[in-house]
């Protein structure tokens, strides 16, 4: 496809959303394709210093430095950036992206536009419904859902066809089952506990909380490794202390590799109370850990149903005793991810779903 495909986040910070824009990009790139990410927020200099991963794809990296607030800037330093790069395709991911680049896409006249919903529950509130729907009107995106529950969510929110469906996927090549003692001991984690682990941003959407109430009422010798930091590191440290479970919770921080991270695990754990299709659970199972996860969004359709669990959101005791069974049980969720959730075929399916419109545009113009 001639001309570039720019993905466009709200900022480049730790986030499922985040990690899977840029793998998209990173993939695209390997297909041959021409692929940015482009940050509304913040520089360059500001997210590599917080998340050091960024330096691998610094090259694909552009960033607006959107100011806080409604910034009425923006939309035209968008439409210039898009004039002057003349890009085959513009990818938007959640609310901010598709209102402000999105806007700008079409009045640059931007060939292709796409629109990825990663999630539906932030739909239930009626401003933002009004919000959503002024954006994609603005925009006119080839909407687009990351797992079938999101689609039909959002269909019934802002009405209108059901979205495509276009399923998270990952790494499978650099994500691989790995040697569990190496694993524990490059992490500094004990090696003689079963050890439970969490990749998450630390915010309440999250549930890391019910986590740690479920841990009290596991054995003693059953460990927690949490991957991840956000406003609520504090308060979930000082919850770890008072259920008594402090000695058993290993604190990480956000890791720049988790491929290193997942075989160091027993389980994944996934307390979340809102998601769309979380990548965490997906990464894990391709590393060949199994996962416990709540029903909620999304979720079910990345959790093998042969070695997976789901349990209903906020019940710390349910979630415990699932984490028990799976303790207690074996099997590789590796084929399901192989079979259902390949990087590369999310790739190349955003292209196909860009490529007819770029190649109309080209057309026009010879």
């Amino acid at each position: 496809m001639s001309g570039a495909v720019i993905h466009v986040v709200q900022h480049l910070s730790p986030g499922g959303l985040e990690v899977m824009a840029l793998e998209l990009a990173r993939a695209q790139q390997a297909l041959g394709q021409e692929t940015y990410v482009l940050s509304l927020e913040g520089s360059l200099e500001e997210a590599l210093a917080h998340w050091p991963r960024l330096a691998t794809q610094k090259g694909q990296l552009l960033f607006m430095g959107k100011r806080a607030g409604l910034d009425v800037t923006l939309v035209p330093r968008l439409i210039a950036l898009f004039r002057g790069m003349r890009p085959a395709c513009v990818h938007t991911h959640h609310v901010g992206p598709m209102l402000y680049a999105g806007a700008a896409a079409r009045l640059a006249r931007v060939p292709a536009r796409l629109h990825t919903e990663h999630d539906a529950w932030h739909l239930a509130e009626p401003r933002r419904r009004r919000l959503v729907r002024a954006a994609r009107l603005l925009m006119a995106p080839v909407m687009i859902a990351d797992a079938p529950h999101v689609a039909e969510a959002v269909a019934q929110a802002l009405g209108g066809p059901l979205p495509l469906v276009v399923m998270n996927g990952v790494d499978t090549e650099r994500l691989q089952p790995g040697d569990q003692a190496s694993a524990r001991q490059a992490l500094g984690l004990p090696a003689d506990v079963q050890m439970l682990g969490i990749a998450a941003r630390l915010e309440h959407v999250k549930g890391v909380d019910v986590a740690l109430d479920a841990l009290r009422h596991l054995p003693q010798q059953v460990h927690l490794a949490i991957a991840g930091g956000g406003r609520e590191a504090g308060t979930l440290r000082s919850l770890s202390i008072a259920h008594g479970v402090e000695d058993r919770v290993h604190w990480l921080g956000v890791l720049d590799d988790m491929a290193r991270f997942y075989p160091a695990l027993d389980l994944l754990v996934v307390p979340s109370r809102h998601e769309g299709l979380p990548l965490a659970p997906l990464e894990a199972q391709a590393c060949g850990v199994r996962v416990v996860a709540t029903r909620v969004g999304g979720t079910a359709a990345g959790i093998c149903p042969l070695t997976g669990h789901l349990v209903p959101p906020e019940d710390p005791e349910v979630l415990a005793a699932a984490l028990r069974r799976a303790l207690n049980e074996a099997g590789d969720p590796r084929p399901f991810v192989l079979a259902t959730a390949s990087l590369d075929a999310a790739a190349r399916a955003c292209l196909d779903l860009a490529a007819p419109f770029a190649r109309c545009e080209a057309a026009r113009e010879d």
